[in-house]
Protein backbone atom coordinates (compact mmCIF):
# COMPACT_ATOMS: atom_id res chain seq x y z
CA UNK A 1 0.00 0.00 0.00
CA UNK A 2 0.95 3.69 -0.88
CA UNK A 3 1.51 6.02 1.92
CA UNK A 4 1.75 9.66 1.70
CA UNK A 5 5.27 10.96 2.94
CA UNK A 6 4.92 14.25 1.06
CA UNK A 7 7.94 14.50 -1.13
CA UNK A 8 6.34 13.82 -4.53
CA UNK A 9 3.02 13.29 -6.21
CA UNK A 10 2.58 9.09 -5.85
CA UNK A 11 2.73 7.13 -8.55
CA UNK A 12 -1.05 6.39 -9.22
CA UNK A 13 -1.31 10.97 -10.12
CA UNK A 14 -2.40 12.20 -13.37
CA UNK A 15 -0.02 14.56 -14.63
CA UNK A 16 -1.46 17.89 -14.95
CA UNK A 17 -1.84 18.55 -18.91
CA UNK A 18 -1.58 22.77 -19.64
CA UNK A 19 -3.53 24.90 -17.44
CA UNK A 20 -4.60 22.00 -14.87
CA UNK A 21 -3.40 21.66 -11.05
CA UNK A 22 -2.63 18.09 -9.24
CA UNK A 23 -4.22 18.02 -5.92
CA UNK A 24 -1.21 16.12 -4.76
CA UNK A 25 0.71 19.32 -5.42
CA UNK A 26 -1.06 21.31 -3.01
CA UNK A 27 0.59 21.85 0.35
CA UNK A 28 -0.12 20.12 3.88
CA UNK A 29 -0.66 21.82 5.87
CA UNK A 30 -2.65 23.87 3.42
CA UNK A 31 -2.93 27.31 2.38
CA UNK A 32 -4.59 29.95 1.27
CA UNK A 33 -4.97 31.24 -2.64
CA UNK A 34 -6.79 34.53 -3.35
CA UNK A 35 -8.92 33.61 -6.43
CA UNK A 36 -10.34 36.65 -8.47
CA UNK A 37 -12.57 34.70 -11.13
CA UNK A 38 -16.21 35.08 -10.95
CA UNK A 39 -18.01 32.58 -8.44
CA UNK A 40 -21.70 31.88 -7.59
CA UNK A 41 -23.75 29.74 -5.45
CA UNK A 42 -27.31 29.27 -6.37
CA UNK A 43 -30.43 27.28 -4.19
CA UNK A 44 -32.54 26.20 -7.09
CA UNK A 45 -32.99 30.01 -8.78
CA UNK A 46 -31.99 32.10 -6.02
CA UNK A 47 -28.40 33.72 -6.31
CA UNK A 48 -26.81 33.32 -2.45
CA UNK A 49 -23.61 34.52 -3.40
CA UNK A 50 -21.71 36.25 -6.45
CA UNK A 51 -18.26 37.07 -5.75
CA UNK A 52 -14.82 37.76 -7.53
CA UNK A 53 -13.15 37.91 -4.40
CA UNK A 54 -12.87 33.84 -3.05
CA UNK A 55 -10.41 32.41 -1.31
CA UNK A 56 -9.00 28.87 -2.23
CA UNK A 57 -7.63 26.50 0.63
CA UNK A 58 -5.77 23.86 -1.16
CA UNK A 59 -5.01 21.06 0.58
CA UNK A 60 -2.89 17.77 -0.24
CA UNK A 61 -5.48 14.87 -2.01
CA UNK A 62 -8.45 17.65 -2.08
CA UNK A 63 -9.63 19.67 -4.50
CA UNK A 64 -9.78 23.10 -3.66
CA UNK A 65 -12.77 24.69 -1.65
CA UNK A 66 -13.77 28.20 -2.66
CA UNK A 67 -14.50 30.40 0.44
CA UNK A 68 -16.30 33.60 -0.11
CA UNK A 69 -16.74 36.91 1.81
CA UNK A 70 -19.88 37.73 3.57
CA UNK A 71 -20.57 41.15 1.77
CA UNK A 72 -20.94 39.42 -1.10
CA UNK A 73 -23.46 36.60 0.25
CA UNK A 74 -27.26 37.30 0.37
CA UNK A 75 -26.80 36.43 4.52
CA UNK A 76 -30.57 37.19 4.74
CA UNK A 77 -31.07 33.40 3.00
CA UNK A 78 -29.13 32.21 5.94
CA UNK A 79 -29.63 30.65 9.50
CA UNK A 80 -27.15 28.65 11.43
CA UNK A 81 -27.80 24.96 11.16
CA UNK A 82 -27.65 22.68 14.10
CA UNK A 83 -24.04 21.08 14.70
CA UNK A 84 -20.38 21.99 14.30
CA UNK A 85 -16.81 19.56 13.54
CA UNK A 86 -13.24 20.34 13.53
CA UNK A 87 -10.52 20.60 11.04
CA UNK A 88 -7.12 20.37 12.69
CA UNK A 89 -5.71 23.22 10.13
CA UNK A 90 -8.38 25.02 10.22
CA UNK A 91 -10.27 24.52 13.96
CA UNK A 92 -14.20 24.54 14.75
CA UNK A 93 -16.82 25.07 11.92
CA UNK A 94 -20.36 25.94 12.25
CA UNK A 95 -22.40 25.08 9.39
CA UNK A 96 -25.36 26.77 7.42
CA UNK A 97 -28.83 26.65 6.10
CA UNK A 98 -30.05 28.16 2.99
CA UNK A 99 -33.55 29.32 1.90
CA UNK A 100 -34.09 28.86 -1.87
CA UNK A 101 -36.34 30.91 -3.67
CA UNK A 102 -39.71 28.28 -3.37
CA UNK A 103 -38.74 30.04 1.00
CA UNK A 104 -37.69 25.95 1.44
CA UNK A 105 -34.58 25.58 3.59
CA UNK A 106 -31.68 23.33 2.82
CA UNK A 107 -30.42 22.40 5.68
CA UNK A 108 -26.26 22.07 5.92
CA UNK A 109 -25.46 23.36 3.07
CA UNK A 110 -22.55 25.82 3.94
CA UNK A 111 -20.22 26.29 6.82
CA UNK A 112 -17.98 29.08 8.21
CA UNK A 113 -14.95 29.34 10.18
CA UNK A 114 -15.82 31.90 12.99
CA UNK A 115 -12.53 31.90 14.74
CA UNK A 116 -10.50 29.74 12.81
CA UNK A 117 -6.53 28.67 13.68
CA UNK A 118 -4.21 31.54 13.16
CA UNK A 119 -2.80 30.68 9.81
CA UNK A 120 -6.34 30.81 8.41
CA UNK A 121 -7.50 34.22 10.54
CA UNK A 122 -8.10 35.92 7.00
CA UNK A 123 -10.81 33.75 6.53
CA UNK A 124 -12.60 34.35 9.76
CA UNK A 125 -16.37 34.16 8.81
CA UNK A 126 -16.45 33.70 5.14
CA UNK A 127 -18.26 30.67 3.88
CA UNK A 128 -17.90 27.79 1.66
CA UNK A 129 -21.28 25.54 0.31
CA UNK A 130 -21.47 22.41 -0.73
CA UNK A 131 -21.58 21.89 -4.25
CA UNK A 132 -23.34 18.48 -4.01
CA UNK A 133 -25.90 20.41 -2.76
CA UNK A 134 -25.92 23.69 -4.57
CA UNK A 135 -25.22 24.81 -8.40
CA UNK A 136 -22.12 26.32 -7.71
CA UNK A 137 -19.87 27.70 -10.27
CA UNK A 138 -15.91 28.93 -11.30
CA UNK A 139 -15.67 31.36 -14.46
CA UNK A 140 -19.20 29.78 -15.58
CA UNK A 141 -17.79 26.04 -15.27
CA UNK A 142 -20.38 24.59 -13.38
CA UNK A 143 -18.70 22.67 -10.32
CA UNK A 144 -18.77 18.93 -9.01
CA UNK A 145 -18.50 17.93 -6.03
CA UNK A 146 -15.97 16.18 -4.55
CA UNK A 147 -16.67 12.37 -3.94
CA UNK A 148 -17.85 11.07 -0.36
CA UNK A 149 -20.28 12.33 2.15
CA UNK A 150 -18.71 15.05 4.19
CA UNK A 151 -15.95 16.60 2.37
CA UNK A 152 -16.69 19.92 0.21
CA UNK A 153 -13.96 20.01 -2.22
CA UNK A 154 -14.94 22.12 -5.79
CA UNK A 155 -13.94 19.95 -8.74
CA UNK A 156 -13.10 21.90 -11.95
CA UNK A 157 -12.12 21.07 -15.09
CA UNK A 158 -8.33 22.31 -14.10
CA UNK A 159 -8.26 20.08 -11.12
CA UNK A 160 -6.86 16.77 -11.44
CA UNK A 161 -6.21 13.72 -9.07
CA UNK A 162 -7.22 11.42 -8.11
CA UNK A 163 -8.92 13.05 -5.27
CA UNK A 164 -9.61 12.10 -1.42
CA UNK A 165 -12.76 11.15 -0.68
CA UNK A 166 -13.46 8.04 -3.66
CA UNK A 167 -13.61 4.82 -2.44
CA UNK A 168 -10.33 3.43 -1.23
CA UNK A 169 -8.56 6.56 -0.44
CA UNK A 170 -9.42 6.73 3.24
CA UNK A 171 -5.96 6.08 4.11
CA UNK A 172 -5.32 8.98 2.23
Amino acid sequence: MWTWTGRARPPFAIEPGPGQESVWDYPRPPRLAKDPRHVTVHAGNACIADTTRAVRVLETASPPTFYLPPHDIDLDRLRPAPGSSHCEWKGRAVYWSVRDDDGQWLEAVGWSYPDPAPAFASMAGWLSFYPARLRCTVAGERVRPQPGSFYGGWLTDEIVGPVKGSPGTGHW
